[in-house]
């Protein structure tokens, strides 16, 4: 196995200056080898920007053992630019492990909320493949007055997942297509949990969708409800299943709670 270390490509692992391009140069360099590669991230802080580590490759293996934090930049409006941060394209057998971390810089995301100005962005675009598990576009969950316009949403699980603590939620003239659809729950999986109550999904576009709106919870007693949710002028296009209420879920049946 050949092994590639991104210090010796130029990375910075004090975090001060742009390491992408060492990042890249170890990735070409491991994806141009015929051999099993190895690429090594020593613990630190790396500055980087958009990733996109392509193939396809001569490497029949590539493992990548991230030991430190791959942190991206404090601007949103820089990463807003960009189609993606981190991506992988027509790369097969690579493993990424180790005990490091992604930093995306959430707080400075989150915080435009509470500030003075109406900065925070809209129109979002997420994509995900179609057939990729666990990938909700957007989860709102323990939030109060969220709101969600103009947005489209294309993954292998529910383009917008509602869980409890949910309150005062308002989507609108969202497009919502492959994904599972717009999904309140699953709820009731504890038995002290918060409810979800006024929420709103107006205007909406599901496109080739194994559902459209659904409501799920799981089969147990459980402090948690749903009240107050309007769904209001939605258009269904090869939707599977439109509009869904499920009051046993368990998903491929494996650890179901007892209803005790």
């Amino acid at each position: 196995m050949t092994n590639f270390n991104v210090l010796n490509f130029g990375a910075n692992p004090i975090g001060r200056t742009d390491s992408t391009d060492s990042f890249l140069k170890a990735w070409n360099a491991a994806c141009s080898t015929a051999d099993s590669t190895f690429i090594y991230v020593p613990k630190g802080r790396y500055l980087v920007g958009s990733l996109a580590f392509k193939g396809q490759c001569k490497s029949p293996q590539i493992i990548i053992r991230i030991d430190g934090t791959i942190v991206a930049p404090s601007d949103y409006g820089v990463l807003g630019k960009w189609e993606n941060w981190v991506s992988f394209e027509r790369v097969s057998g690579v493993s990424i492990i180790g005990q490091g971390a992604f930093d995306a810089k959430g707080p400075s995301l989150w915080a435009c909320k509470a500030s003075s100005s109406n900065s925070c962005p809209l129109g979002t675009t997420i994509i995900a493949a179609g057939d990729s598990p666990n990938t909700d576009g957007i989860h709102v969950q323990l939030s109060t007055n969220v709101e969600i316009f103009n947005s489209s949403i294309k993954t292998g699980d529910d383009c917008i997942s509602i869980g409890p603590g949910t309150k005062n939620l308002w989507i609108e003239q969202v497009t919502c297509g492959p994904g599972h659809g717009i999904s309140i729950g699953s709820l009731a999986k504890d038995l002290k949990e918060e409810g979800v109550q006024n929420v709103i999904v107006k205007k909406t576009i599901f496109s080739g969708t194994q559902n459209g709106l659904r409501i799920k919870s799981w089969a147990r007693p459980s402090s948690g409800f749903v009240q107050g949710v309007r769904f209001i002028d939605s258009v269904m296009r090869n939707v599977q299943n439109p509009i869904v209420i499920d009051q046993n879920y368990c998903p491929h049946s494996e650890n179901c709670p007892g209803q005790v």
